[in-house]
């Protein structure tokens, strides 16, 4: 009996352990389960009912795919993606990947500081107090917060207590799943692919783009490094990167999803003018006249994680290409951290709803995406950079990946031609054009590469 009891407690050591071991995707899946997400799939089901299930469903599969690839990378190199980029591809090629993270990721920036210095300023309206109800003075206040705590580590402290709000609302969204009237026929429809109405292409590549986004993949072979891990790890890697993308995310997108599919659209909210106010509804069967709080603090505790991610990112990249040390105490990169803090302070003061902006910043990731897809699997492909290339399963789900990027991508750019004489229209096309044409070079010298080889 001593002897079985002492043999359950050393596996449940080891199973605890394997447990506190896991996290860099995680922190992936908690960035890709941020305000822009929530929104796309609000956006989402309230536009098009069930008619866009298939694309929620598709994007944990790939999302999942494009962190295994990453995470391969990250582990087979022990580097950066970027300097890995440098050494095997040169600096030209580091520096569009470079270019391709920071415009993705600054877009971002300025999209979520806009969403969380407007739900800070409605929180306050509808609590009745006027005086602090101005989004321009949220959107400073939070960038000098957000620099001051990055710069000097306070800002953990924050994204803690954030993201505990943020996994109650994503639980009130899974218990609304077994209280919402979901219609199983309909649902059914939904998973036959197909882009709905006018519009229908910029919200599939924003749930897209949820999931497989630059920044997501780039900042993978970081945080493998951060953890220490190498090719021997590459076990608890999988199962890492499968519970947090697959399970987890895929839990959050699906509930989150299929409750306003179900909700909103019989509530009579009108996409094209969709709010915070209006999408608290989705949360009114199992919350009840509780309802609005509960979504507001919930996506304010979304944009306020998902920003401290988001704002490392182009210092990290930018880093890791000049050679800096990618920590605080080198300071070059805090003030490369302070700078895109305080710079984050001008979204607050951007025109439009944020509601609408933040499917379109994620559209916009996706349309980046590709290029990034191309460049790991271009260096998963190359024996002179791992020491064991892709199976040929792995390349097929890459392919597969970049394959329904691309298409998804080139759908919302073709919208955007339609009114490419506007500013933002005619910036999506240009960049658009911009990553094709790096895509051609790169598959032009990878063919030149093998063909020297053989």
């Amino acid at each position: 009996m001593a002897t079985e009891t002492h043999q359950e407690e050393r596996t449940g050591g080891r199973v605890l352990g394997f447990v506190r071991r896991l996290g860099p995707t995680w922190l992936a899946g908690a960035i890709a389960a941020g305000p822009a997400t929530m929104v796309s799939l609000l956006v989402a089901g309230a536009s098009f009912g069930y008619a866009l299930l298939w694309v929620v469903v598709l994007s944990a599969v790939l999302g999942t795919v494009g962190q295994y690839l990453a995470m391969r990378l990250g582990l087979l190199t022990e580097q950066g993606i970027v300097a890995v980029v440098e050494e095997h591809l040169g600096s030209f090629w580091a520096w569009v990947l470079v270019i391709d993270v920071v415009l993705a990721a600054g877009l971002a920036q300025l999209v979520i500081m806009k969403t969380l210095a407007d739900v800070s300023a409605t929180i306050f309206t509808t609590a009745g107090v006027p005086a602090l109800a101005d989004p321009r003075l949220w959107g400073v206040t939070w960038a000098v917060i957000l620099a001051l705590g990055l710069a000097g580590g306070g800002y953990r402290i924050a994204e803690i207590g954030a993201k505990v709000i943020v996994s109650l609302v994503v639980l009130a969204f899974v218990a609304s799943v077994f209280v919402v009237p979901i219609d199983p026929t309909a649902a059914a429809t939904g998973l036959v692919p197909g882009i709905p109405g006018v519009g229908g292409a910029v919200v599939a590549a924003g749930v897209l783009g949820g999931a497989v986004h630059i920044t997501l993949l780039t900042m993978q072979s970081y945080t493998m490094r951060a953890r220490g891990w190498t090719d021997d790890d590459s076990d608890i890697a999988v199962f890492d990167v499968v519970s947090s993308m697959l399970v987890a995310f895929g839990v959050f997108s699906l509930a989150v999803f299929l409750v306003a599919a179900s909700v909103l659209p019989e509530a009579g909210v009108d996409p094209a003018t969709i709010d915070e106010i209006q999408a608290a509804q989705a949360l009114g069967p199992i919350a009840g006249e509780h309802a609005v709080w509960l979504f507001l603090l919930g996506l304010w505790g979304a944009a306020v994680s998902t920003l401290g991610g988001n704002t490392i990112v182009p210092p990290y990249l930018v880093a890791d290409k000049l050679g800096w040390e990618q920590s605080v105490e080198d300071r070059r990169y805090r003030g490369a951290l302070v700078a895109v803090a305080l710079a984050s302070a001008v979204g607050a003061f951007l025109e439009g709803a944020f509601f609408q902006l933040l499917v379109l910043v994620l559209a916009f990731g996706l349309v980046g995406t590709p290029f990034a897809l191309a460049v790991i699997l271009y260096l998963l492909n190359d024996p002179d950079v791992v020491p064991e290339t892709n199976s040929r399963l792995a390349n097929l789900g890459g392919v597969v990946l970049f394959a329904v990027a691309s298409v998804l991508a080139g759908e919302f750019v073709l919208e955007e031609l339609e009114t490419v004489t506007e500013p933002m229209s005619a910036f999506v096309v240009a960049f658009a054009a911009a990553m094709t044409l790096a895509i051609v070079g790169l598959a032009v010298r990878y063919v030149r590469e093998r063909h020297r080889n053989n």
